[in-house]
């Protein structure tokens, strides 16, 4: 491709990522290419630099810079994914239509690939790719070691619809989590404004997100709700999280913040000597429980899934009981939370 070519972001690429809007109209450009123009300034979203991971909207121009004509070029088409693969999408499968799939993701299983990832969602997803080679898409993510509720888009229009949902906040999302102590309040909501680690941190400190206050640089407000549902002693509770916001790490950096970390979660867990209790797996106890979300074609997806091994064998271990277990659905607890002091 010769010159500099500029497009427009159509209604149903409302949305979507920038790396993903690549992906689909320069499938032969590789993603450390598109992070080098990106970085140097040669791909721009209205005239801005931009990450790849900018949510575009509908209507912005997109400045392509010359490229080699391969990176329009698909790579050569990969052999169908073995049957190990397609059993092991299926056994996820909580809920599938010609819309929409909704998995229950592994604990350990990354959603987007990265350094070091051979095996992650986004790859597992290129055997449901369907006769005309479209593939199902990521409309949100879940961090590699959180369990639960993942929901993909099987076409464009359901994608951007999805990723609609997630932006006006017209979804719910509760999480299921163990954390070290009793929060008080019970019901309360966590209210902070959230930033990446300091350039000067620790490198593990980088990667993990910071109490930062308004107007700080790259600062996002963030809200979560929080019930306790039961506890263990002094030790342990059993909390139900809202995200009210979407931020990264939110849920695990706010329990750390209100100083009741999250069971086994390696980037915010770091009370000194304290050693998790006997017979409890050394894995982050937090896990996607329930997603309601308006449904692309009308009405509503309500999703819930069944604890992971670990924090099965954890609730078994404490006399946690879901036997009719009111959490997931009880309104109560958000009304009350929403009027209560924030921390």
């Amino acid at each position: 491709m010769s010159g500099v070519q500029t497009r427009k972001v159509t209604g149903e690429e409302d949305g979507m990522r920038l790396d993903r809007w690549f992906k689909e109209h320069y499938p032969g450009l590789a993603f450390g290419a598109l992070n080098r123009l990106l970085r140097k300034g040669s791909i721009r979203v209205d005239g801005r630099r931009a990450k790849s991971n900018a949510r575009l909207e509908s209507g912005q121009t997109i400045r392509i810079p010359p490229m080699d004509d391969a990176a329009a070029v698909s790579p050569p088409s990969q052999p169908r994914a073995d049957e190990e693969t397609l059993k092991a999408l299926k056994d996820m499968t909580l809920f599938e239509d010609d819309m929409v799939l909704v998995l229950n993701k592994p604990f350990g299983l990354a959603v987007q690939g990265g350094p070091g990832l051979s095996k992650h969602v986004d790859g597992m997803l290129e055997a449901l790719r369907d006769k005309q080679g479209r593939k199902p898409r990521l409309v949100h993510r879940l961090d590699k070691d959180t369990t639960g509720v993942l929901i993909v888009a099987k076409t464009k229009g359901a994608a951007s619809s999805l990723a609609a949902a997630f932006r006006a906040r017209t979804t719910k999302k509760v999480y299921w989590a163990l954390v070290r102590g009793v929060p008080k309040p019970r019901q309360g909501r966590i209210s902070s404004y959230l930033a990446k680690g300091d350039d000067e941190a620790s490198p593990d400190k980088k990667e993990r997100m910071r109490i930062a206050q308004h107007g700080d640089r790259g600062a996002d407000h963030a809200l979560t709700l929080y019930n306790v549902i039961e506890t263990a002693g002094r030790g342990l509770t059993w909390v139900t999280l809202r995200p009210v916001t979407g931020r990264t790490h939110q849920l695990r950096a706010h329990c750390n913040h209100i100083g009741h970390p999250i069971i086994g979660d390696p980037k915010y867990f770091d009370v000194e000597n304290w050693d998790i209790p006997g017979g409890i797996q050394h894995r982050l106890h937090l896990h996607a429980r329930r997603l309601l979300i308006p449904h692309p074609g009308g009405g509503q997806i309500d999703v819930t899934a069944p604890l992971p091994q670990h924090m099965q064998q954890s609730w078994n271990l404490l006399g946690f009981s879901t036997q009719g277990m009111g959490g997931d659905d009880d309104e109560e607890w958000e009304s009350l939370a929403m009027k209560g002091a924030s921390r």
